[in-house]
């Protein structure tokens, strides 16, 4: 076959950039008013940790920023950094809060997971860091 690659070397662009994605933040511009960010990340996916079958998720974040606010296209990148890892739900989401909480330090911030279906079993995990003001 023509596009497949020779060897784990030969990784696509993207896959690099993904690989050495950073979760970057950039000052709040108004530090003069609590307000809400609301981002919506539709394409997440990881694998089962027991299975290895693919898991899709649609992934919401809401947060109120104190001095931070998290920069989208590497929030994007980290996000797709899941796609390969062995993961279960629960692990996933959490380990996502932490790493958003210790970039970003929000007064509140929540993650939702929605995931796909599968085995006829429909699942929806959801953490917290702070207090919504």
């Amino acid at each position: 076959m023509k596009n497949q690659r020779s060897n784990d070397q030969d990784q696509l662009y993207g896959e690099r950039i993904i690989e050495n994605a950073e979760l970057l933040c950039f000052p709040n511009p108004n530090t003069t008013r609590i307000y809400e960010i609301s981002i919506e990340l539709p394409e997440f996916t990881c694998k089962c940790p027991f299975s290895g079958y693919p898991d899709f998720a649609k992934l919401s974040l809401n947060y109120q920023p104190a001095k931070k606010v998290l920069e989208l296209k590497s929030l994007k990148l980290y996000i797709n950094s899941f796609r390969e890892v062995r993961i279960s739900h629960e692990e996933v989401v959490n380990n996502i809060l932490d790493k958003l909480v210790i970039s970003s330090n929000p007064i509140w911030m929540n993650i939702e997971a929605d995931f796909n279906p599968r085995g006829n079993v429909h699942t929806i995990i959801k953490a917290s860091h702070g207090i919504k003001k």
